[in-house]
C-alpha cells in the first residue's frame, strides 16, 4: 500500500511553546488513521499544519494526495449562516470546477435527502450540518480527508452514524482519512491504526487492535479505562 502522506520529525511552535515535538507517521491509500489525545495534546495542531493553517518549525511533510480537504469540529460554525445547503455546495462546485456531481448527488453520498437543499444551517441538526460539511469537502474530490474531531459536538447516537459514514466513504471512494479524536471510544471500530498523543508526543501507536489490547503507555491505559464498558 502506497503512502499518500508521510510526516517525519514534525515540530510546531507557538512562540517558545512547543505544541508538537517531533512526531512521525504515515497514512496509506484507503487507510483510516486515528490520532487520539486530550485537549491540548497537539493533535489538532498537526491537522492544521497539514493544511497550511499553522507553520512547521522543523520536520518534513510529504503529501502525495492531489486534493486535501478538512472537516472541522464545529459543523454549524463552519457553514455560512446566510447560505442554503444548495448555495453552499453550488459555490464549491462552481469555484473548484472539479466534481461532476450535482448538489443532490453529493447529499446522497452522505445520506441526506434533497429536502435539505433549501435549508439554512440554523434549520438543521448538528448531525445534518456535519454531513453537509462532509459533502462540501467531497465536492473537491479529495484523496485525503482530514476530520478534526468531527463528532465531539454530537450526541452519541449521531456520532456513530457519522463515523459509519466516514468508514463507508473510505470504502466507496477510496479515501484516505486522518481522524482526530479526544477519546479512544470514537476511533475503536473505525480506524485501521491509532496514534495516541500526549503533550506533543506520540506515546503509543500501532494497529487499532494492538493499541486496545496491548497498550504500551500509562497514558493510553488511562484513556482506555475511560472508555465506557457495554
Amino acid at each position: 500500500m502506497a503512502n499518500v502522506l508521510e510526516v517525519d520529525g514534525l515540530h510546531v511552535r507557538y512562540g517558545a511553546f512547543e505544541a508538537v515535538k517531533g512526531v512521525s507517521f504515515t497514512l496509506g491509500e484507503g487507510e483510516i488513521l486515528g490520532i487520539v489525545g486530550e485537549s491540548g495534546s497537539g493533535k489538532s495542531t498537526i491537522a492544521k499544519t497539514l493544511i497550511g493553517l499553522e507553520k512547521t518549525f522543523s520536520g518534513k511533510i510529504v503529501c502525495r494526495a492531489k486534493s486535501v480537504q478538512m472537516v472541522f469540529q464545529d459543523a454549524v460554525g463552519s457553514l455560512n449562516p446566510r447560505m442554503t445547503v444548495r448555495q453552499t455546495l453550488a459555490e464549491v462546485l462552481r469555484v473548484k470546477r472539479i466534481s461532476s456531481r450535482t448538489p443532490e448527488e453529493l447529499l446522497d453520498l452522505v445520506g441526506l435527502s434533497a429536502a435539505v437543499l433549501d435549508q439554512y444551517p440554523r434549520e438543521m441538526s448538528g448531525g445534518q450540518c456535519q454531513r453537509v460539511s462532509i459533502a462540501r469537502a467531497l465536492a473537491c474530490e479529495p484523496q485525503l480527508l482530514i476530520a478534526d474531531e468531527p463528532v465531539s459536538a454530537l450526541d452519541v447516537s449521531v456520532q456513530a452514524r457519522v463515523l459509519n459514514l466516514l468508514r463507508d466513504l473510505r470504502r466507496e471512494l477510496g479515501l484516505s482519512i486522518l481522524l482526530i479524536a479526544h477519546d479512544l471510544a470514537v476511533v475503536k471500530n473505525v480506524c485501521d491504526r491509532i496514534c495516541v498523543m500526549d503533550h506533543g508526543l506520540f506515546v503509543d501507536s500501532g494497529d487499532a487492535t494492538e493499541v486496545f489490547e496491548h497498550p504500551r503507555s500509562d497514558y493510553t491505559r488511562r484513556l482506555l479505562a475511560a472508555v465506557p464498558k457495554i
